[in-house]
């Protein structure tokens, strides 16, 4: 049988100076293929409200996607950890509804984790859920479901305040129980910094090599996703280019009458074909 991947392997990664291997899927086939390669962890990210869904940012992103990709997503997983993000608003109206949708995600969608952003202002909810035996990862930093507050895509934590802020914060989610904590485009120095002062590991997506682990979006990665690249983000392969191509042959070749072959359709005796003639 397969090992799970859990929180105690956070732990013990930051305790061995090994690195947290961790992309994005929404869908079972993703999903299947990055546990078959051995990803530490796949985080189902509200980010599926702009590359899956084509909304302008995140704050779209309902409970009801959420658990619709979890679900895809856990049912093709068995040795990688599902983390699943709350949306919007679904931590941000007391303990109780904080707790009972983080509950909905690990009960009904089958994720073993879930990500909440911010930092004191969500304290209360990260307790709660903990409280309530559901792992919690945070996330600092740039926080997407902020991005009206921030006035768009920026890095944070680059002035002093900001940065005393963000490690204020890390500390503050750190006593509160989380077992790990994303860093979205922070400064790599500080970053660094960060995961040299917190015993839990941290996990980067544009906040360079001296976090615990890295993340990135599985679309961005292998160019999906076309809207907009990322400043953080490295595309290993362009699939997107590859599926306009074989789109391009699919019709160059229906058009010709190529596709389909006979190795591609169908038999069926001729006797049945004469006989049918005949009754019609």
């Amino acid at each position: 049988m397969t090992k799970r991947f859990t929180t105690a392997d956070f732990r013990k990664a930051k305790k061995e100076n090994t690195k947290i291997k961790m992309l994005t899927a929404y869908d079972y086939p993703t999903a299947k293929i990055l546990d078959e390669a051995g990803v530490d962890c796949i985080l189902v990210g509200d980010s599926l409200g702009m590359v899956v869904l084509g909304y302008e940012d995140t704050t779209r992103v309902t409970m009801e996607d959420m658990l619709h990709h979890i679900k895809a997503v856990s049912r093709g997983v068995k040795h990688s950890m599902v983390v699943g993000d709350m949306p919007f608003l679904s931590y941000h109206m007391g303990a109780y509804e904080s707790v009972r949708n983080a509950g909905r995600l690990v009960q009904e969608g089958g994720c073993q984790s879930v990500k909440l952003e911010g930092g004191e202002e969500v304290l209360d909810s990260v307790k709660a859920i903990i409280h309530a035996g559901i792992p919690v990862m945070g996330h600092l930093g740039y926080t997407p479901q902020s991005v009206n507050v921030f006035g768009g895509h920026k890095a944070q934590g680059r002035t002093l305040d900001s940065a005393k802020k963000l490690f204020e914060d890390a500390i503050l989610l750190q006593e509160a129980g989380i077992y790990a904590l994303v860093l979205e485009c922070v400064p790599y120095r500080l970053a660094e910094f960060l995961s040299n002062k917190l015993d839990i590991p941290t996990v980067g997506i544009g906040a360079g090599a001296g976090c615990n682990g890295q993340v990135l979006v599985t679309s961005d990665m292998i160019g999906l996703f076309r809207d907009f690249t990322p400043r953080h983000n490295k595309q290993f392969v362009d699939m997107g280019k590859l599926l306009s191509e074989a789109v391009d042959k699919y019709i160059i070749e229906v058009n010709e009458g190529v596709f389909p072959k006979e190795e591609n359709s169908y038999t069926i005796d001729e006797q049945v074909i004469d006989e049918l003639k005949t009754l019609i």
